[in-house]
């Protein structure tokens, strides 16, 4: 253990309760999908409100793309408790739909009749509809149809001002806060691959994504192509690259050079996205023909965050108040669980990211940035194959002794977490960690396909069988009448709000999306 961890360690030891006002929040995209397994071609449901307004319940890329957003909370069993409150609520409005339970798609339509997510006719709503049109344009509406997890974590603002005077920092609070949430993603830049040995649940999917582009997936039945020993294929490169994002810098050195680099992408124009244009036949088909239309549209593992004011921009945020919280990424949906995450995992997660957080954090030069990328692919695609090896410090090691070594870092940062919150909740999902380690046939990637195997099915099979399982126990379970009536209010509630927006709207949608671009071009460091 460093130096610096000790110190912080024995900090937090003498202010157990401060780690009770962590954070957490989770979002959940899942598709909607007919009994068949089939993507359903249904609008948004009514009754489940405004997908531009309501908070909790809104849609991702494509009509059918739900996703469910929990408040943040400082405790995750009342995060997931809610999370699973959405779920019921939304079954209750579902019909003979489903909730699709893995992060993969269902057996998808032609490319053009997947729908693009609809928001209405104010200007906020046509612009998130141009830009989910500018994303078709762009990589496609199949790859589109992935869904994941979404973890937001953050620790308490007073943490950072005691650890700043501890140290001697030089920096304001808030400009030390920053800097220290972005070498939480440095290190989890490092680490990261160990989430997806642990929890990647995507080792199979169904043959009709690839489109018939070429690949190096193996074939496990005529339906479903997979990878033996993958993690998690929804996070590997699956012949699909960017390559306007390509040049995009994605190791974080500080808040000015992350900010920075998005802003040019936001402002510089791309050669083929050039040639394309703004308009076809009068329409919008992207809200600008640069690297990115906005800074959202770079795909990263984690993001800096901060909460951002009405119609402000989250770079806007990030430059005006500094680093908030940050959103893990890259979690895969685990088919097996109702709301495709649990308890033990939100408990590792906090572990794992407050360790990112408090340990030594350096700078991140060009071979340890290719490290961590091919660390983490290596993973994605071959983490559960005997004795695979990774890149550490320019030297090899085994994917298995790296995961112990760091199981045993983390552990002091479990322990200080179960002292503050009282019982043993972390230190019993370490023990589950590990035991993973120990033996790959536990990880659900390889339960996954062992499932599949064992019942001699296809991927959609598998996924349509777990879907029915999940509908039929939060079926089973109603919500009780109080909760079930804030929803429903909330659901009016959303479609009243957007109504009205669009109703007093003024301004040409053109000019809108002008100032809206205009709105990030003026911003300096």
């Amino acid at each position: 253990m460093s130096e610096l961890l000790n110190r912080r360690l024995s900090l937090l030891g003498a202010n157990p309760s401060l780690l009770k006002q962590c954070l957490h929040g989770i979002e959940r995209e899942c598709l909607r999908v007919t009994e068949e397994g089939r993507l359903a071609q249904t609008p948004h449901p009514e009754a489940l409100g405004s997908a531009l307004t309501n908070e909790q319940i809104t849609t991702d890329y494509s009509e059918s793309l739900l996703e469910f957003i929990t408040p943040a909370l400082t405790d995750p069993a009342q995060v997931l408790e809610n999370l699973e409150d959405i779920h019921r609520f939304v079954y209750a409005k579902l019909g003979n739909e489903y909730l699709w339970s893995p992060s993969m798609p269902c057996s998808l339509p032609a490319e053009a009749d997947i729908p693009i997510a609809e928001f209405g006719t104010s200007n906020i709503g046509q612009l998130k509809h141009v830009y989910r049109k500018g994303l078709a344009l762009r990589y496609g509406r199949t790859m589109q149809c992935i869904a994941g997890i979404h973890y937001n974590f953050s620790l308490p603002e007073t943490l950072w001002p005691l650890l700043r005077e501890a140290e001697g920092g030089e920096q304001s609070d808030r400009d030390y806060q920053s800097a220290a949430y972005i070498g939480l993603i440095r290190n989890f830049r490092r680490y990261s691959w160990l989430l997806m040995y642990l929890f990647g649940a995507s080792p199979a999917l169904d043959a009709g994504f690839m489109r018939g582009r070429p690949h190096q997936l193996d074939e496990f039945d005529a339906q479903t192509l997979y990878l033996p020993y993958a993690t998690s294929l929804r996070m590997s490169d699956l012949g699909y690259q960017s390559n306007a994002q390509a040049g995009l810098t994605p190791c974080y050195n500080d808040l000015a050079s992350y900010t920075d680099s998005l802003r040019k992408a936001v402002a510089t124009p791309y050669a083929p996205y050039v040639e394309v244009g703004t308009h076809k036949d009068g329409e919008w088909v992207q809200l600008n023909t640069n690297i990115l239309q906005i800074e959202n549209e770079y795909y990263s593992n984690i993001r800096p965050k901060r909460v951002t004011y009405t119609g402000e921009r989250p770079i806007q945020a990030l430059m005006a108040r500094g680093v908030q919280y940050v959103e893990v990424r890259c979690l895969d949906i685990n088919p097996f669980l109702p709301v495709g995450i649990d308890l033990p995992e939100a408990r590792f997660l906090d572990a794992f990211l407050l360790f990112c957080a408090l340990e030594e954090s350096p700078q991140l030069d060009n071979r340890e940035c290719g490290h961590c990328t091919s660390n983490f692919l290596s993973v994605v695609k071959e983490g559960r194959r005997p004795g695979l090896e990774l890149q550490r410090d320019g030297q090899s090691i085994t994917l298995k002794a790296w995961a112990e070594e760091l199981l045993e870092r983390i552990a002091p940062l479990a322990a200080l977490l179960d002292q503050a919150h009282g019982g043993d909740e972390h230190a019993g999902s370490m023990a589950l960690q590990k035991s993973k380690v120990l033996d790959p046939s536990l990880t659900p990637s390889a339960q996954v396909l062992a499932s599949m195997t064992e019942h001699k099915e296809s991927f959609v099979r598998f996924s349509l069988r777990q879907s029915q399982a999940h509908a039929k126990s939060l079926r089973g379970q109603p919500l009780e009448a109080s909760r079930q009536a804030a929803f429903e209010t909330l659901a009016r509630q959303s479609l009243e709000d957007q109504a009205k927006l669009e109703q007093q709207e003024v301004g040409d949608f053109d000019l809108f999306v002008g100032a809206y671009q205009a709105s990030i071009l003026g911003l300096s460091n």
